[in-house]
């Protein structure tokens, strides 16, 4: 008997067909695009993490 139960057997792997790995690293020009449309919006409470992310140099896979 196999130590995963019948129904996971059948089942397709959840990464079929999708990139899996570290993203690309943003650009200047992505951070502030991201900065302009944050500050557009009045999303004040996320351009904050943002810039913490950024502060705490957060990778563009961690974001």
């Amino acid at each position: 008997m196999s130590q995963y139960g019948p129904v996971a057997k059948g089942r397709p792997a959840w990464n079929v067909g999708k990139q899996v790995g570290a993203k690309r690293v943003l650009k200047v020009k992505q951070i502030w695009l991201i900065w302009f449309f944050l500050d557009r919006e009045g999303r004040m409470r996320d351009r904050a993490l943002f810039d913490f992310a950024i502060d705490s140099k957060l990778r563009g896979c961690d974001l």
